[in-house]
């Protein structure tokens, strides 16, 4: 079995979002109802835009899986983007209309001045259809099948959002308290972060390596974590929280118990988040992830009119005033796949038989 990766393409208002898996072993048994459960939950949520109402996020497997189970060959799917029946005259991909939605005037926060110096473009739609969080659609549906193998080995991801702009997301209030902030910023003309915490239970120990810095787990999961749009700070376990304590209180010690299959290690606190010297040591895996606000905003931010070169306000498009909880979504199948790469690197295996196998040794 070759390397687990993935592709996407497509554009936010384009036809449809694509995405290719190559490295997926045969014999998984694919739900796809509960693929499209994952993108259900990545479309809901406080402070979500007039898009969401739109879309109806499903899968639709073109290679890859017959009669529902994976074959070992490249699996490709796609999404359809149905607000493209209103943006194909400026969007088709043959001929269309490329002046009518051109935007110059850059969004601070956003990848439009950057695209396009580095592209050559003097339209920041040819950089923002792209830049879109529209594209973790795909990501979470990659996830999404990347999960339903974990399961299958006995590791359950989930995730929880932590605050949402500097308010504490509590459950007993059922958000009521966020909601609030969030129809502040709306009124205001505003959007709002937050901050996130995703898991990973019954992952076993020695996955990732101390030997190369590419090797470690870490260093995989915090980079795929890292490339979520919006995204600008990982940490693991403990994270910012070990600048302030000594080793006595920051390490977790080790102890052993005995059992009928012989001597089991544990640990009573688990700062390291469930990562210690780059490999898995047995212990939850905690990521921490900290998304900045939307960089979209209805009243604008003072910016530059890159075909004039004065002074203007930035173009104002439909977006999110926060999109933390799906963010969250989005976190949970980024690390799925981020885990399961680690996992198959070392258990290697053609088809579910091998892998459950392998996996049970460790």
């Amino acid at each position: 079995m070759g390397e687990l990766r993935y592709l996407t393409a497509g554009e936010s208002h384009g036809r449809q979002l694509t995405a290719i898996i190559d490295g997926f072993p045969a014999g998984l048994k694919i739900d796809i109802s509960a693929v499209n459960a994952e993108l259900k939950r990545r479309q809901q949520g406080i402070g979500r835009g007039g898009r969401m109402a739109i879309e109806s996020d499903a899968v639709c497997f073109t290679a890859g899986v017959r009669n529902s189970v994976t074959t070992g060959n490249p699996i490709s799917f796609y999404i359809e983007n149905k607000d493209y029946d209103a943006w194909r005259p400026y969007m088709d991909c043959a001929a269309c209309d490329t002046e009518s939605k051109k935007l110059t005037r850059v969004r601070p926060g956003h990848a439009d001045l950057a695209g396009c110096i580095k592209y050559g473009h003097n339209d920041a739609r040819n950089v923002l259809e792209r830049a879109s969080a529209r594209e973790t659609a795909a990501r979470t549906a990659v996830g999404a099948v990347c999960r339903q193998l974990l399961f299958a080995l006995g590791v359950e991801i989930s995730s929880a959002v932590l605050s949402v702009g500097g308010v504490k997301f509590t459950e007993p209030d059922g958000g009521k308290t966020v909601a609030a902030a969030v129809e502040k910023a709306k009124a205001d003309g505003d959007t709002l972060g937050g901050g996130i915490s995703v898991f990973a239970s019954g992952v076993k120990a020695g996955f990732g390596s101390h030997t190369q810095f590419d090797k470690k787990a870490d260093y995989l999961i915090s980079g795929c974590l890292m490339s979520i749009q919006g995204v600008k700070s990982v940490s693991v376990g403990l994270g910012e929280g070990y600048a302030d304590i000594r080793g006595s209180k920051a390490h977790d010690e080790i102890f052993v118990r005995q059992g009928v299959d012989g001597a089991k290690y544990y640990r009573e606190t688990n700062n390291a988040g469930g990562i210690e010297g780059g490999i898995t040591n047995g212990e939850r895996l905690v990521f921490n992830l900290t998304m900045k606000p939307i960089p979209t905003l209805m009243k604008g931010l003072r910016t530059v009119d890159i075909a004039t070169g004065g002074a203007a306000v930035a173009a104002a498009e439909r977006s999110d005033v926060a999109a933390v909880q799906a963010c969250a979504v989005v976190a949970e199948n980024a690390l799925a796949y981020a885990l399961l790469k680690l996992i198959l690197d070392r258990t290697g295996g053609d088809y579910m038989g091998e892998i459950i196998e392998r996996y049970g040794r460790y």
